[in-house]
């Protein structure tokens, strides 16, 4: 669009927890419009992360989740910028938005890649994987901070 900034879309809490960021979560993890079948992978991941973990740690599923969901948000990214005929990767700062969204799309991602019976138990496990640091989606975000220090010397290139 040339003029205006597309409006954003207000998105309603969901009815379990009133969070809007789950509601976010669930439609990028939603498959061919089906959002309770996605809500009820999430609620099914979060009662797992509840009975291994969140006991010992004294917190709820919910934070456990969003803990998480921090410790695999990256920083900065590297974005490809051609200067005279060489193509740099240039390290730039990420909007908030822009990081909620890799976060929860990589988190998801990494999640369906895993192995195991169902998607709940997939994805519960990404999700305590990336709350102790460990794990695909985590090992990603650490690659983007490596890639974009490696590349430091040609912040100066920035758009």
């Amino acid at each position: 669009m040339r003029k205006t900034k597309p409006k954003k879309r207000v998105l309603l809490p969901d009815p379990k927890f009133n969070d809007v960021l789950v509601t976010r979560f669930v439609n990028d993890l939603m498959v061919d419009g089906k959002k309770t079948v996605a809500f009820k992978i999430f609620y099914d991941a979060l009662d797992i992360v509840e009975e291994k973990i969140a006991k010992k740690e004294e917190k709820t599923a919910l934070e456990i989740w969003k803990q998480a969901l921090e410790n695999i948000t990256p920083q900065v990214e590297v974005k490809s910028r051609r200067v005279g005929g060489a193509t740099f990767q240039v390290p730039t700062e990420i909007n908030p938005a822009r990081k909620r969204a890799i976060s929860v799309k990589n988190m998801i991602l990494y999640s369906r890649k895993r192995s195991g019976h169902s998607m709940a138990e997939k994805l519960s496990a990404e999700i305590m994987a990336a709350y102790k640091e460990e794990g695909a989606a985590f090992k990603k975000k650490e690659d983007t901070h490596r890639m974009a220090e490696a590349n430091r010397a040609f912040a100066h290139f920035r758009f």
